[in-house]
Formats: C-alpha cells, structure tokens, sequence
C-alpha cells in the first residue's frame, strides 16, 4: 500500500520512473515561464547545480506567470517539450508539476513539495535579473522562510537587484559564495549570489525576434 501511494505521488509530482526524491538530497527548484527556453536559462541551472552540489534539479514549467501577460504566452505542452528538448541529465527533471497541482504562486509550489517529500533539502534558484522584483511575488517573504535561495548572475538590473527590498529585509541571512555548496544544509531563511559569467540571451528578446515584422503603409 504504502509502495502504492508512492508510485502515485511520483506520478502527481510529474518524475519519471527512476527518478525519485528523498532524504538527505538537495534538490534545486527553477522555476519559469521559459517562454521560449534558451542558453541563458540552461547556464543559470548548470551553474547552480554545480556550484551548490546538489544531488537534482526540478525545471518548474509555469502554467502562466501572474506578474506576465497571457497574451505572448506558447502553449504549456509547447514550452514543456521544448524544455525538456534542451535541460537533459540524470539529475535533470522538467515537470509541469504546477500545473498537476494547480499552483498558480511559488510559495504555493513549495509549500506542497515540502510536504510530498519531507527530508529534502530544497533550494530556490533566481537569475539576479528576477531579484529586483522578487518582493512582488505573492508571500515572498515565505518563500524565503520555507526555503533557501539561490541568485544566479544574470545580464541586467543586477545592481538593483542586490539592493532590492528582498536583499534588505534579509541582509544578515546571507551566505558567502564561498560557501554556497553548503547553502541547501542552513537554515533558513538563508541566502546567497553566485557569480558567474553572463549569458545574454533573453526570452522577451528572443520573442520579438519571431515576431513577423510590422507592415508600413505605402
């Protein structure tokens, strides 16, 4: 029975046969619209799995965005597949677990991982281009106590966004990069800004790119 509820949950939680979670692993949580998905979002998601040695990492693929129009947005089977076409490795899972659960926030996303696999070590992972604006995110606050985070340097706004209300309010949970493989065992709330070399491709930049281009009159 209880091999039964386990399987079940596996599948709920979209891991593929193999592929399991469990106590004492750090596990790293990115999570995006990825629309479209590119090298800029595979660098941040290599660096942080490198960098905080953790034993797996979930690609959340966001239904919809609260803080985005729907307008621009592909389908999410779409941005799924094409994800899942480019963040490949055995410690390497894609998912639309938010969907699954019907998570429209983070904290929400969190809140139920936590629960389904108590013991793991989850770590959030952000480009530093999110950071800015992480204090608009519903109860970013208790994302920050539920869980460790992680920001990745990434082109743009980064100055701000370690000068952001988030990066204030939380100015003595930081952890030194030099520590940053041991970020997953602190308690949180806990911290850190991992540098590592841009990359400059962007979603919105590659976006206007497919864009057909706009007719003039004549």
């Amino acid at each position: 029975m209880k091999g039964s509820k386990t399987a079940r949950g596996a599948i709920l939680a979209g891991l593929r046969p193999g592929f399991h979670l469990g106590r004492p692993m750090r596990v790293g949580l990115y999570g995006g619209s990825f629309n479209p998905v590119h090298a800029g979002h595979i660098h941040v998601a290599r660096t942080a799995l490198r960098r905080l040695r953790l034993d797996r990492i979930l690609w959340l693929v966001s239904p919809q965005n609260p803080l985005k129009s729907a307008g621009d947005y592909a389908s999410l089977d779409s941005r799924l597949a094409q994800a899942s076409g480019l963040a490949r490795g055995p410690r390497v899972l894609v998912t639309d677990i938010e969907a699954r659960i019907g998570a429209r926030y983070s904290i929400e996303t969190i809140t139920w991982l936590r629960r389904r696999f108590r013991g793991v070590r989850f770590v959030w992972i952000i480009g530093s281009d999110s950071l800015a604006t992480f204090h608009r995110w519903r109860d970013w606050r208790g994302i920050a106590q539920r869980t460790a985070i992680a920001v990745v340097s990434r082109p743009g706004e980064t100055l701000r966004g370690l000068n952001s209300p988030m990066t204030r309010r939380f100015a003595k949970r930081r952890l030194a990069e030099q520590a940053a493989a041991g970020l997953a065992r602190r308690t949180s709330p806990r911290w850190t800004h991992i540098s590592a070399p841009y990359h400059f491709e962007s979603s919105t930049a590659l976006r206007q790119l497919a864009k057909p281009p706009t007719r003039t009159a004549e």
